[in-house]
């Protein structure tokens, strides 16, 4: 018996620690967006000399990302198992107090542990934790009863490569953009309609009916209380309820809303959350590209800079497109690019690119045929 759930053990831990790991992998900067999101909370809570470590967000995220995966591969294969072990239950123990700090005190409502792909509440994370723990639990204390899958030098070598291949694929996804976007503002989507909730509230009522005790469901609220006693409501469909995307809004240097008009025509943004922190290196190609739609596409930069800094970057770069102002978050969620490029007709996201792969005008123009 206990045969069967030392292997039940090794699969299931070790599959589910390089599906986490290779969903976030897919989107590193997402990663650090939830990193530096936790130091913030940690800063105000526990001090302030947790704001040190967000400026290395993204190493340590990228660091977890890629021991998760090899981990996971690691444990699969039965490879120094000793340690291995040990290694996963020092960072279960870490992210299950991070789940359960984030759902008893609603500190940070997404974990992130499954990037943008699949959305937890802090309970189901940290449910998910404990579960994960007792697995992991029974690997550490029957660690000496793993046998290695492969030899030595073949261990040696799958962990090696793996571990390459992760940064490697890491490296490209920062440099680019994500392999597969999860995110509401990807190619395809219709932003007024990801604004809107999928359904109206459906609930259900549950009733005792006074005769014979019999609890009964209803979709509709019963009024005959000579005959049913209400005992409680629920809702049945609150995940499809609110709308993907609630945050998005716009505003010009004179404070006046102009959310609406981005949905109207065609519109190609230049998303520059941080002036001071972007990337100068493709700013020629942008400034190419603005010169060459002048008067085909209506341009618009969106940035959570001051109008101070953004003034200065774009007299630095001589960009001549006019900036509206957008929370930083929402920026980041749109393109995990510091500049980012994405392009909007009607509100339907036509195109999106990192600045390390602008486009041309013709690219632009050939998307809004």
């Amino acid at each position: 018996m206990r045969k069967y759930i030392d292997q039940f053990s090794r699969f299931f831990v070790g599959a589910l620690f390089i599906f986490s790991g290779l969903i976030k992998l897919n989107d590193p900067i997402g990663t650090e967006i939830k990193m530096e999101e936790y130091f913030e909370v940690f800063a105000e809570d526990f001090g302030s000399f947790f704001l040190f470590f967000k400026s290395y967000a993204m190493e340590i995220g990228f660091i977890m990302i890629v021991l998760e995966v090899v981990l996971g591969i690691a444990l699969l294969i039965n490879y120094r198992v000793r340690i291995t072990s040990v290694i996963l239950l020092a960072l279960i123990i870490f992210f299950t107090f991070l789940t359960f700090y984030s759902a008893y005190f609603n500190k940070v409502t997404d974990c992130g542990c499954f990037g943008d792909a699949i959305k937890l509440t802090p309970w189901q994370s940290f449910t998910k934790d404990v579960i994960l723990i007792v697995f992991i639990l029974h690997i550490f204390w029957f660690r000496d009863k793993y046998k290695p899958v492969l030899h030595t030098k073949e261990g040696h070598a799958v962990i090696l490569a793996s571990t390459i291949i992760c940064i490697v694929l890491g490296i490209y996804a920062i440099k680019h953009l994500p392999f597969i976007d999860f995110r509401p503002y990807r190619i395809g989507n219709n932003i007024p309609q990801q604004m809107q909730p999928q359904e109206q509230p459906v609930f259900e009522y549950v009733f005792q009916r006074k005769g014979n005790g019999e609890e009964v469901h209803s979709e509709k609220y019963l009024t005959d209380t000579l005959v049913y006693k209400y005992i409680s409501v629920r809702q049945t469909n609150e995940d499809k309820t609110k709308a993907k995307i609630t945050d998005y809004s716009v505003s010009s240097l004179e404070g006046e809303d102009v959310t609406q008009s981005t949905f109207e025509g065609k519109k190609l943004f230049f998303v520059i959350y941080d002036a001071t922190k972007a990337s100068g290196e493709n700013m020629d190609k942008i400034r190419q590209l603005v010169k060459d739609l002048d008067g085909k596409v209506e341009m618009m930069v969106l940035t959570a800079s001051s109008s101070e800094q953004f003034e200065s970057f774009r007299h630095e770069y001589q960009l001549a497109v006019p900036y509206y102002f957008v929370d930083a978050t929402v920026l980041k969620t749109i393109v995990r690019s510091n500049p980012g490029i994405t392009l909007w007709q009607d509100g339907t996201v036509k195109g999106m690119w990192h600045h390390n792969d602008t486009p041309t005008a013709s690219e632009v123009l050939d998307l809004l045929k």
